[in-house]
């Protein structure tokens, strides 16, 4: 299963039919600055309905094979190689102009990327124009210095998913035992939950009419708005199978960057109100969401059957425990 954080979002994905045997993949995500407060509500809420299933000492990390996450979507402060579970972050290296990809499926073939989460965290946060770049080392083994000139991952990857999907599909190619019966593209066998963090409600602001009009500064700035960026940004972001988000946020919720205790407190309210919503699926017919008669307990229940399922297959087979 795998959890794409983008926008402190997450997503999950599950092989399909052969549960019973150890094949599936589990995943999460998440981003947007001060919005990341609400899909920490909505996973603390299904870290405890897990905590109910299988026993206090349930984590979220033991239900899901790898987390991606860009901005505000990834947390932590020990080394990449020391995670609980696999995860993958975008960055964007602006001096040399290309994707960095801080990946735990890479990081032991090549230490350069062992960094520190916090470093890691505050590169993949740092949002241009609402925070500065960031600069960092790290050291080989062998002595090795490498450099890394960091920005916001969302730059590179604002749907992290497809980066953790496409980190999966190397493993399994490279033969990883705990899907033997998948093919690295068989992508039907992934089921991918999305928890966002919430966006601004939108309304049909473009047309092709108009953009025919639009000369290059157009594109970049128009009536307050970006349509190059909003293009970008939204084209990957409903890739996924399931969501859970608040795409009606209004006044100081719908920023990244007010931190007032007062709305903190809303953005709470929001997740806690996000969590009596049922899932839903994107139809890419019409490009909008539709009820897709799931909820957080239904997966909280779908996961901790997977997780005894993989259990029973490895001790079967005398593989070690998850």
């Amino acid at each position: 299963m795998v959890v794409d954080t983008r926008d402190f979002s997450a997503k999950s994905t599950f092989s399909d039919g052969e549960r019973s045997k150890s094949s599936s993949h589990r995943s999460q995500h998440r981003r947007r600055g001060n919005q990341g407060i609400i899909p920490a509500v909505v996973l603390s809420f299904l870290e405890s309905q897990l905590q109910k299933l299988d026993g206090e000492n349930a984590r979220l990390a033991d239900y899901f094979d790898v987390i991606a996450g860009t901005s505000t979507g990834e947390v932590g402060n020990t080394r990449l190689r020391q995670t609980l579970t696999n995860i993958v972050v975008p960055t964007f290296d602006i001096k040399q102009l290309q994707p960095t990809i801080f990946s735990s499926y890479q990081v032991k073939n090549k230490p350069s990327l062992d960094a520190l989460l916090s470093d890691i965290c505050i590169s993949t946060s740092a949002a241009p124009t609402y925070l500065p770049a960031h600069y960092f080392e790290t050291k080989e083994p062998s002595g090795k210095v490498r450099e890394f000139n960091l920005v916001d991952g969302g730059v590179a990857a604002n749907n992290p998913t497809l980066v953790a999907l496409g980190e999966v599909s190397k493993d399994i190619h490279k033969g990883n035992s705990d899907f033997s019966s998948v093919k690295p593209t068989d992508y039907a066998r992934f089921l991918v939950l999305s928890v966002g963090t919430g966006s601004a409600k939108t309304e049909n602001k473009y047309s092709a009419n108009s953009a025919a009009k639009w000369g290059s500064l157009a594109w970049l700035v128009n009536g307050g708005s970006t349509p190059l960026i909003d293009a970008f940004t939204q084209a990957s972001g409903d890739m996924v199978n399931f969501h859970l988000r608040d795409d009606t946020l209004t006044g100081d919720v719908s920023s990244v960057d007010i931190a007032t205790k007062e709305n903190m407190e809303k953005l709470v309210e929001v997740g806690e109100r996000l969590l009596k919503k049922p899932v839903s699926r994107m139809n890419w017919d019409t490009g909008l969401l539709e009820p897709a008669d799931e909820e957080l307990l239904t997966l909280a229940k779908t996961l901790s059957k997977e997780k005894r399922l993989r259990q029973d297959f490895k001790s079967s087979h005398n593989f070690e425990d998850l």
